[in-house]
């Protein structure tokens, strides 16, 4: 008898979970979801300039400065809005390093050369400020997977000792900056020079 109730309720109960399971996704905020690098490590890399493939980077260049590793593309309009702020951002001392990606190196989008790919880099950064240290080429986008990057822009507060503070996705301007960044970065300028 119970098993029959419960294969008659068993629809209701489906379409019950389906309906608060998908309401769930509508109302959620995407942007605070994708943070699971804080407190993290940054991941291992070994990946070379975006402007030289004969120079790498690793974490190793990350150790001892607090920084904010920008990923970032040609394409990416947004990116072309945040650029003047991020150099703004390295006047006043701001350590900025960039994390080239680029969609149409992907077959799905279309191929484009490097050679093309530095020519639209050095113009943009000619034209709008070019606020990085490097610029680390991430041409597979694996690295950005390691990461938990969902798209351009979006930036991460990195401490001396290569461990994620903070993952900010979209543009980083100064309301972002004065509600989210500034404390904590001069709180890691200050904490890591006591260490």
């Amino acid at each position: 008898m119970a098993k029959k109730y419960l294969l008659l309720f068993l629809p209701l109960l489906l379409f019950l979970s389906l309906t608060v399971f998908l309401l769930k996704g509508l109302f959620s905020e995407p942007r605070y979801e994708v943070s699971s690098r804080v407190d993290k490590s940054l991941p291992a890399f070994n990946l070379p300039d975006v402007m030289d493939e004969n120079k790498f980077y690793s974490v190793q260049d990350f150790k001892g400065e607090v920084t904010l590793l920008n990923v970032w593309g040609t394409w990416c309009v947004t990116c072309a809005v945040e650029l003047p702020y991020l150099t703004s951002l390295k006047e006043e001392g701001v350590r900025v390093v960039g994390l080239y990606i680029e969609q149409d190196l992907d077959p799905d989008f279309g191929a484009k050369a490097l050679p093309q790919i530095r020519s639209e880099i050095t113009s943009m950064l000619a034209r709008l400020g070019n606020p990085y240290v490097f610029n680390i080429f991430d041409e597979t986008r694996d690295y950005s997977m390691d990461l938990g990057v969902t798209g351009a822009p979006e930036t991460f507060l990195v401490d001396r000792h290569g461990t994620v503070l903070l993952h900010h996705v979209g543009d980083l301007n100064e309301r972002v900056w004065e509600a989210k960044f500034k404390s904590l970065y001069q709180r890691a300028l200050q904490v890591d020079s006591n260490d």
